[in-house]
């Protein structure tokens, strides 16, 4: 079997991992969890962003509330935020926003559990806490061979996904607007990324706490820049969404046009792949979070969802539908660069595409702790000084070479950790609620 027969393979693979039966699971997991849950996301969410700020120094942990909110949103806030709504566009048109707000709203409540378990069933180790869906796999659904599956699609993910595909996206940025060698950019990445990881979760999330909102905030300002100077044309943006929401629509300049089953169909996957909520990532920082009861860490994770989907993807989607560039048949890579060019001039679509390349390097950082605790659960303690320095050299490679087979593989591996995640979190599902009703209880 020769390389392009293995990479055919790989992608029907990926494309049915990724396909009708997952979007069906994971967001069933998500209408499951919400009714089970009596709504509970959209009932607590000012409690949740309040708890974010609170300080529990006197919990077991490793890193405050805070801290791993913007670890877990340095690893969700990506590419998807800025090429992921340009694709749900393209593909499914306007109504295909709404889809997706849809599936953040649910999602949140997919991510409380997750969060939660990964909390009650966390360990304390050499490293730091350890925790996360191979855990409550292992503990709570006695099902110790589904979390090491998980584990190993992890630390695969982690490494591609998670690490080559983001350099390799941040290294193609500087190099089409800098001109900057891939080379370079890679020595770069390495030594940054190096830096960062070597002390572990804490310097970790030293690190995420001050450049996360640094960057959100960097896109925030370009892009309430850009409809704040188009602010006439907003209401029609989101007139557009609902309206495409529940109707086919034919096609309008360059846009091909949209069946209903598209705008669902893209919306929610769009949605998943960019919050992540089921896929089991978040949980494995939430495991490091300083608190005493672990319902408080699930309403901080779950305001990741909201962040990163209903909050940051609804300017991008408000943006690009401001203006007819959606309507030319640009292509999702450059649509969003392009809507903020027509109206911001040329800075506009620079600072895009830093924006892009930041969140790809804030995505690498997060994976790198994920991958990190799914090692240490396959390998041992006395194995993550060397996926550590592994880790950072693969940077370098990711940033250098073509990656259309990682690509591939890394979304196959990404996938495939959902299914192990989901059976635990379904199965731990009345642990979930009987925690929850605890808690409120008291509260």
């Amino acid at each position: 079997m020769d390389m392009n027969q293995l990479e055919a393979i790989v992608t029907t693979l990926s494309s049915w991992v990724w396909g009708g039966p997952m979007l069906v699971l994971l967001f069933g997991t998500h209408i499951y969890l919400t009714i089970r849950l009596g709504g509970l996301q959209f009932k607590t969410l000012p409690l949740a962003f309040k708890i974010i700020f609170t300080k529990s120094d006197d919990s077991d942990g490793d890193i405050s509330h805070f801290s791993t909110l913007m670890t877990a949103l340095a690893a969700t806030v990506g590419i998807g935020n800025i090429v992921g709504v340009a694709t749900a566009i393209t593909l499914g048109g306007p109504g295909a926003i709404f889809w997706m707000w849809l599936t953040g709203l649910l999602g949140m409540a997919t991510k409380y559990s997750e969060a939660l378990l990964a909390v009650k069933y966390r360990e304390k180790g050499p490293n730091g806490m350890q925790g996360g869906p191979m855990y409550y796999l292992a503990k709570g659904a006695n099902l110790p061979k589904l979390g090491a599956i998980f584990a190993f699609c992890t630390f695969i993910a982690a490494f591609g996904a998670g690490n080559m595909v983001q350099a390799n996206s941040t290294a193609s940025i500087f190099l089409n607007i800098f001109d900057i060698p891939l080379e370079v950019t890679g020595v770069v990445l390495a030594l940054l990324t190096g830096l960062v990881i070597i002390g572990g979760i804490k310097s970790i999330g030293k690190f995420t706490s001050l450049f996360v909102p640094v960057m959100i905030l960097l896109y925030f300002f370009v892009i309430i820049t850009a409809l704040i100077m188009n602010f006439e044309r907003v209401p029609d943006a989101f007139v557009l969404i609902f309206n495409h929401a529940f109707s086919s629509h034919a096609a309008t300049g360059g846009f091909v046009g949209a069946t209903l089953a598209a705008a669902i169909r893209f919306g929610v996957a769009r949605g998943l792949f960019s919050n992540e909520a089921g896929l089991g990532s978040a949980p494995i920082v939430a495991a490091a979070a300083k608190t005493n009861d672990p319902v408080k860490q699930a309403l901080v994770s779950m305001t990741g969802t909201f962040i990163d989907t209903v909050v940051i993807c609804t300017l991008t989607a408000v943006t690009i539908l401001s203006t007819d560039i959606w309507t030319q048949g640009i292509s999702s890579a450059d649509l969003t660069a392009q809507s903020v060019q027509s109206i911001l001039g040329n800075t506009g679509s620079i600072i895009i595409a830093l924006c892009t390349a930041l969140f790809a390097f804030s995505t690498l950082i997060g994976w790198s702790f994920y991958g990190e605790k799914a090692f240490e659960y396959l390998f041992g303690s006395n194995s993550v000084k060397s996926y550590r320095v592994v880790f950072t050299l693969i940077v370098y490679i990711g940033a250098t070479m073509s990656l259309g087979f990682v690509w591939n593989f890394a979304d196959l591996m990404n996938g495939l950790m959902a299914i192990p995640n989901l059976i635990g979190v379904f199965l731990l599902s009345k642990i979930i609620k009987s925690e929850t009703d605890r808690y409120f209880k008291k509260y």
